[in-house]
């Protein structure tokens, strides 16, 4: 594991003003794309964050009522968050939440120097934009899809994830093309329902597999919400769709499930922020360059080790 280079404490305005080299004068590329982390961000993920367009043009001071502003003046980020996607993010018994992007989401505040708290919309609501200022991004393992980039912004992806499916052991199924005719669970709004219900335009990095022949799709609050359903023993579905961070745990506690056949598609993961909120291109471009910096400096690698017990952080070769 990399040793990773402390940037708490930083004052805001050193990362706005060394954002020069990042901002410019329209909403264009500039203000998403990578720039330290580029040998860890590959041009492909640099035209994708790029395509992600901030809402207003950059500026090298925090825009007053825009975004920036508001989380520096409340001296908090408030963040959605699932409460049940482990080992993404997940609610403890103690009221606290753990998981990767609840890291990755404490990080980024620190490094804006201010405290971090947590919100659990439903993920139907925070995709479909419009958050009305409840809370200020999600940070919530959010691919990155051409509808969702019409309303909410995104940073250039912090990880990657294959999307992977998986049988139940009952059911007998080995192959992907087994599942053709079966019901197959996922979490509602997600880009596991949109591909197979043929409607996925994920800003993929590879190949994109074909959904099994007229599976009916069960759809519940959250994936883990599946993983759970089948561990209890509800047998509605005889598959299981989800991130391969997903079925891997589930996998390793004992729920009856097998990985069946390759990846689909391949997901980029970022930070995302409501475009019909407040002025963002300022905070948009802070929050690149830290995303960025926590590549480069190894803090993503660290905590996706920490989480994953492998390194996410760069997309898988094709």
């Amino acid at each position: 594991m990399r040793h990773i280079r402390s940037t708490m404490g930083i004052p805001i305005v050193m990362v706005v003003a060394s954002l020069l080299l990042v901002a410019c004068s329209s909403a264009g590329s500039a203000s998403t794309a990578p720039s330290a982390a580029a040998s860890t961000a590959p041009s492909a993920a640099a035209t994708t964050a790029a395509s992600a367009a901030p809402s207003t043009a950059a500026s090298t001071a925090p825009v007053a009522g825009g975004l920036l502003a508001k989380v520096l003046a409340a001296k908090k980020l408030v963040v959605s968050t699932d409460p049940n996607y482990a080992p993404q993010s997940f609610l403890k018994s103690d009221g606290t939440f753990e998981g990767f992007d609840i890291d990755v989401a404490t990080e980024i505040a620190k490094r804006l120097g201010v405290a971090v708290s947590f919100e659990t919309p439903s993920w139907d609501t925070i995709t479909a934009g419009s958050w009305g200022g409840r809370w200020d991004v999600s940070v919530g393992s959010m691919t990155i899809t051409v509808p969702r980039q019409k309303v909410l912004d995104f940073s250039p992806p912090y990880y990657y994830t294959p999307a992977q499916m998986a049988a139940t052991t009952k059911s007998g199924i080995t192959t992907l093309d087994g599942l053709a005719g079966k019901t197959v669970c996922v979490g509602s709004a997600t880009t596991y329902q949109d591909w197979l219900q043929g409607k996925l335009q994920s800003v993929s990095l590879g190949p994109v597999l074909t959904p099994p022949a007229n599976v009916q799709v069960q759809t519940l609050d959250t994936d883990q919400a599946c993983a759970q359903a089948i561990a209890a023993g509800r047998q509605d579905a005889q598959g299981f769709l989800s991130a391969s961070t997903v079925i891997d745990s589930a996998i390793t506690n004992k729920t009856p499930i097998v990985k069946v056949g390759l990846p689909v598609f391949v997901e980029q993961l970022a930070v995302s922020v409501d475009k019909s909120g407040p002025p963002d291109a300022d905070f948009m471009a802070a929050l690149t360059k830290i995303v960025n910096d926590m590549h480069t400096d190894g803090t993503l690698t660290a905590l996706s080790q920490k989480w994953f017990k492998k390194d996410l952080t760069t997309p898988p070769s094709p």
